[in-house]
């Protein structure tokens, strides 16, 4: 967008005219609540919970025919007033994502394309590189001779899309298998 320096100078005019009127008075809170009740017009709202700490911030999602069209903070929330992390802020740009993955993808060793797969072959091939793994890894006692019984060839960082039972539930399976080296991105 090309602005010339006469139109430069209308803005300029505009917008300190708009501002002066505010200091003398104008209530311009009307003006932009109406703004923001444009988008959100006709839509469903919804409470939820940002998945993405254990913080657990209140959202106010807005739908529209079956789509996600809004999110924002919950200002009766206690802890976070309303306000949203980058994270949090970002709920609505990340659900919407074009680069949003719906199926799983598989690459084979050298490959240079990635291919749509089932969860079926997924899990299975997860499931069996993680029993060889532990089977070829698994260390029964230390040094010492300590029984140890633990696997250090594993590692598991933690996504901040779990709730606090889905961690919970990974890291005692995990712990189960003998993984000792665990953490979470929510942490990091």
């Amino acid at each position: 967008m090309r602005v010339s320096r006469r139109g430069f100078m209308k803005l300029t005019g505009a917008s300190a005219a708009c501002i002066s009127l505010a200091q003398l008075g104008f209530n311009l809170s009307p003006v932009q609540a109406y703004a923001a009740d444009l988008k959100i017009a006709g839509a469903r709202e919804v409470i939820s919970i940002c998945p993405f700490c254990s913080c657990g911030c209140n959202l106010i999602m807005h739908t529209k025919q079956g789509k996600l069209i809004n999110v924002e903070g919950d200002p009766d929330y206690p802890i976070s007033e309303g306000s949203l992390c980058a994270k949090g802020a970002a709920m609505l740009s990340m659900h919407n994502s074009d680069h949003r993955v719906y199926k799983p993808l598989y690459r084979a060793p050298g490959a240079l394309d990635w291919e749509e797969k089932d969860w079926d072959f997924v899990l299975d091939r997860i499931a069996r590189r993680v029993k060889d793994t532990r089977d070829k890894d698994f260390i029964r006692q230390n040094a010492k001779g300590q029984t140890v019984n633990r696997v250090e060839t594993i590692f598991q960082l933690g996504t901040s899309q779990m709730d606090n039972e889905e961690c919970a539930l990974s890291h005692q399976m995990l712990r189960s298998l003998g993984v000792v080296y665990l953490d979470h991105q929510a942490r990091v």
